[in-house]
């Protein structure tokens, strides 16, 4: 990828291959993935575990290198970054869901948002209004323990976006949820990430959810394509 070729918005993955080991014991992670998530787009991915889901998201958050290829976000060439920069536009410019919400048990849900811009030593978006905006403004003051599975999620939603982010990613935010919160989870996904203008990319089993996603990739062995 040429830089008059790279996306100046959005996330771009151009030919990229992650291998692990050396020989007869090499594994095959990511097999050339082409890739591009716009702006205010949240695509889905679906695929059978061992596939290379979460390998996509590391490569894609700059949580591991890949072997090869070109990973760009928002303009700038995230694999050949040094260590340091790397780290920095990780923490700064890369929101992440987990499965659990990742939450500090110690935390009300405003301060897990407040945590955040004194990690990354940069102003971020208004807890409070955060919270409101995924319906969690009247359990602010409660902490993990005292939330169901749904809305420890929501509260890893607003965490993520309120340093706000060029990337978000999410990994299996349905997995501990019954089919009525499951769509309202991704539903808020969905309408955060258009109205914040994220590039977002969501891992999923669920094929329930997919309706409110933009697009649906399937990877199998290392590669996307398509879902026919």
């Amino acid at each position: 990828m040429t830089t008059s070729t790279i996306p100046t918005t959005g996330l771009a993955l151009s030919g990229v291959t992650l291998r692990f080991g050396d020989g007869d014991n090499t594994v095959v992670a990511l097999d050339d993935v082409n890739l591009h998530v716009a702006a205010g787009e949240l695509v889905a991915i679906v695929g059978p575990s061992g596939a290379g889901k979460s390998s996509l998201l590391a490569v894609a958050g700059g949580l591991t290198r890949p072997t090869t290829g070109v990973v760009t976000l928002a303009g700038i060439d995230v694999s050949a970054l040094p260590n340091r920069a790397l780290t920095r536009l990780r923490r700064e410019r890369v929101g992440f869901v987990f499965q659990s919400g990742n939450l500090v048990p110690a935390l009300t849900a405003r301060d897990q948002l407040r945590l955040v811009p004194k990690i990354t030593g940069r102003p971020g978006r208004d807890p409070d209004e955060l919270l409101g905006a995924v319906g969690m403004s009247h359990r602010a003051d409660r902490r993990p323990g005292q939330l169901s599975g749904g809305e420890r999620q929501r509260v890893g939603i607003a965490r993520a976006l309120v340093s706000r982010p060029a990337l978000l990613l999410v990994d299996e935010p349905t997995a501990a949820l019954d089919r009525t919160r499951s769509h309202e989870v991704v539903e808020l996904l969905a309408r955060e990430t258009h109205d914040a203008g994220v590039a977002g990319i969501m891992v999923t089993h669920d094929h329930d959810v997919l309706e409110h996603c933009d697009r649906t990739l399937e990877m199998v062995d290392g590669r996307l394509h398509a879902r026919g």
